[in-house]
């Protein structure tokens, strides 16, 4: 995940600086299944992916999209056979490692949402360390979803509430939309304006169920270790083009 800074690119040259999203969300997907293609172990797909991260972080730098949401590890993936998962968790605490350098230098906050309590300890220090350290930092929010689930999320947002019910410090007739917001994993960020999904596949995967309500979605048949800048640019020029109703007539 080393920001790799080339050539600065002028996002008035690409896009109309306006319409940017403020909120980009990518469910990274096909990893596995581009390295089966080519006969590799699906580690190397895995590997590869993660030094997709760093280009598009660094895109999202250059092209002034304040905030980034990343759909790492889900409460699904713990289905998968032992040896990947072991593999993807090390590989995730290896990049985050080394790592605190690079997203000071860059301005970069980052933040982790998920259950993030059954994760393997010595990966839990290093989130809060990177999190704690880059906390100030405000040129670009990284959120990185681990041990993350749709469902899940509003499960824990309905226990939270219940507590507050039961402790009295929040009646039934008070809850309201807010209410769950304010208890989701997500109750500081705003809502995604687009989401990319790697990969072909039409579905959402229980990724950010309540959060993506009216979200832009753009899906490419381009596996996650494939993806580059000029896919993106291609989904933000998509996105440009689309009005955004809510529900409503324009």
């Amino acid at each position: 995940m080393t920001i790799i800074r080339n050539i600065k690119i002028n996002s008035s040259e690409l896009f109309d600086k306006d319409k940017l999203p403020q909120h980009l969300a990518i469910i990274m997907d096909g990893n596995g299944r581009w390295a089966e293609r080519r006969g590799l172990p699906r580690s190397v797909g895995h590997r590869e992916g993660a030094k997709v991260v760093r280009r598009i972080i660094t895109s999202c730098l250059d092209f002034t999209i304040p905030m980034l949401t990343l759909f790492a590890f889900s409460t699904e993936n713990w289905k998968r056979p032992k040896n990947e998962i072991t593999y993807l968790l090390k590989l995730f605490e290896k990049v985050l490692g080394r790592e605190k350098e690079n997203l000071i230098k860059n301005n970069i906050k980052i933040n982790f949402i998920g259950r993030l309590d059954n994760l393997p300890n010595s990966l839990i220090e290093k989130m809060k360390e990177l999190h704690e350290s880059t906390k100030e930092n405000n040129k670009l929010t990284l959120n990185m979803a681990v041990n993350y689930g749709g469902r899940t999320e509003i499960l824990d947002a309905l226990k939270s509430i219940l507590l507050k019910i039961d402790h009295k410090k929040l009646s039934i007739e008070e809850i309201n939309e807010d209410t769950i917001k304010d208890n989701l994993y997500t109750h500081n960020l705003p809502d995604p304006d687009l989401l990319i999904r790697t990969a072909g596949e039409m579905r959402i995967s229980n990724f950010m169920l309540w959060q993506i309500a009216y979200t832009e979605f753009w899906v490419t048949p381009v596996f996650w270790p494939d993806f580059d800048e000029n896919n993106l640019i291609e989904a933000i020029r998509n996105f440009q083009k689309r009005v955004r109703k809510y529900g409503g007539k324009v």
